[in-house]
């Protein structure tokens, strides 16, 4: 089993296309800046990909890069969490897959790809926990999907998961037919630069040779899918993505309900999973659910141990639950509790549950709706932080948690 990590820090951007179907609206506004749902287009791709653990973004522009970087910049101070931002401008119309080729020193060793002006609602954790897998052959995967009539695009054939073929669209006289199409969100090892040139395409010039090469992996997903640089896509998405964003969430707790309860857990040795825990969260995921952790740590005030070790904690936890094929979009933790023997974490706060500062302040930061949201945690103390944030609330009594959420799901 690979023991390197499933979480890809860094997200590259293409944003650099000319987006000529669009008419005069990109003459000075780039497409993937264009207002959708009360924000720029990038904004909304951005926050999806902060779910996945993402906390860089290299933004690869050419058409009018100064509009993009300031839309970009402004989107960031906007964004749930803190992100760095990276660009970086192809000298000329280099193509997608040139502008991978010149952003080359900016990327990370593994990294995402994905288009600036399509928007896929998947779950991203599938991909992650598939390319963590791959053997160090395995150069690529990318996120397929399937639609009803296929004529319309160059499909994708795969064998298992593996990308045998790209086959060029068929053209005005083919007949209806479904099949598996690019969905424009990849997961790659540095080393495909060496696969590119100054000036290249991404799909005919790296992507079918990695297929042909046996390199390249797929994983299928299925949702809600935009690409704007189309006229009535971008009509679409401007009247339906911030429904299709509007997520609920589900809250868990963390020590009694994602791990035994040991007392104190603060470190991956003391760390025991729950049955069904690594399962419940990649079914939320699945079905297009936020997933948070609320969790007190009063070990911190204790002076067990320290605020470093909670967020490392929690951070593997994050990347643990990614390899499993889910995400943990967020979590909060309270350190502080009013017999503690560290001076600067003795006090009240109102993010200790019972009260429901950490759930606020996550419903704040994500934009959510409370009465879509759900609660489970495995005290009464848990329920009415719940309650008191104005979600639904239920009390784990132990066992399987992917049976006990399932239904709470709304999954059959």
């Amino acid at each position: 089993m690979s023991t390197r990590p499933a979480t890809l820090r860094q997200c590259a951007i293409l944003a650099g296309g000319l987006a000529t179907r669009l008419g005069d609206i990109v003459k000075e506004t780039p497409k993937p800046v264009l207002e959708v749902a009360g924000r720029p287009f990038i904004a909304w791709l951005m926050r999806e990909m902060l779910r996945f653990g993402v906390d860089e973004f290299l933004i690869l522009t050419g058409h009018l890069p100064r509009a993009v970087e300031d839309a970009v910049l402004s989107a960031a101070d906007s964004l749930p969490k803190r992100v760095r931002v990276v660009f970086s401008e192809e000298p000329h119309r280099a193509g997608t897959g040139g502008a991978l080729f010149h952003a080359a020193p900016h990327l990370h060793d593994r990294f995402l790809l994905c288009n600036g002006d399509s928007l896929f609602d998947c779950n991203i954790g599938a991909l992650l926990a598939g390319f963590a897998q791959d053997g160090p052959d395995v150069l690529g995967r990318m996120i397929v999907r399937d639609v009803p009539d296929a004529s319309r695009y160059g499909t994708v054939t795969i064998d298992g998961d593996r990308v045998v073929s790209f086959n060029e669209r068929p053209g005005a006289w083919a007949a209806s037919a479904p099949g598996l199409i690019n969905a424009g969100v990849y997961a790659l090892d540095k080393r495909v630069v060496d696969h590119l040139i100054a000036d290249c395409s991404l799909e005919r010039d790296l992507l079918a040779p990695l297929a042909a090469s046996g390199q390249l992996r797929a994983t299928q997903q299925h949702g809600w899918f935009a690409d704007i640089g189309v006229p009535d896509d971008l009509a679409r998405a401007r009247r339906e993505l911030a429904s299709c964003m509007n997520r609920p969430a589900l809250f868990l707790d963390r020590d009694g309900v994602l791990n035994i309860d040991h007392g104190y857990v603060g470190s991956r040795d003391r760390w025991e999973w729950t049955q069904g825990a690594r399962e419940a969260v990649a079914l939320a995921s699945a079905h297009h659910w936020h997933v948070f952790v609320v969790t007190n740590q009063a070990g911190v005030a204790r002076g067990l141990y320290g605020e470093p070790e909670v967020d490392a904690l929690l951070t593997w936890l994050a990347d643990e639950l990614r390899r499993a094929g889910g995400t943990l979009d967020d979590f909060r933790y309270c350190p502080y509790h009013t017999e503690g023997v560290v001076d600067a974490y003795r006090r009240e706060s109102d993010w200790r549950k019972p009260a429901p500062g950490m759930l606020n302040d996550l419903l704040r930061s994500w934009e959510l709706d409370a009465r879509h949201c759900i609660m489970v945690g495995d005290k009464d103390t848990d329920i009415q932080a719940g309650r008191a944030a104005g979600m639904r609330s239920y009390l784990f009594p132990g066992g399987n948690l992917e049976a006990f959420v399932r239904p709470l799901l709304g999954v059959s």
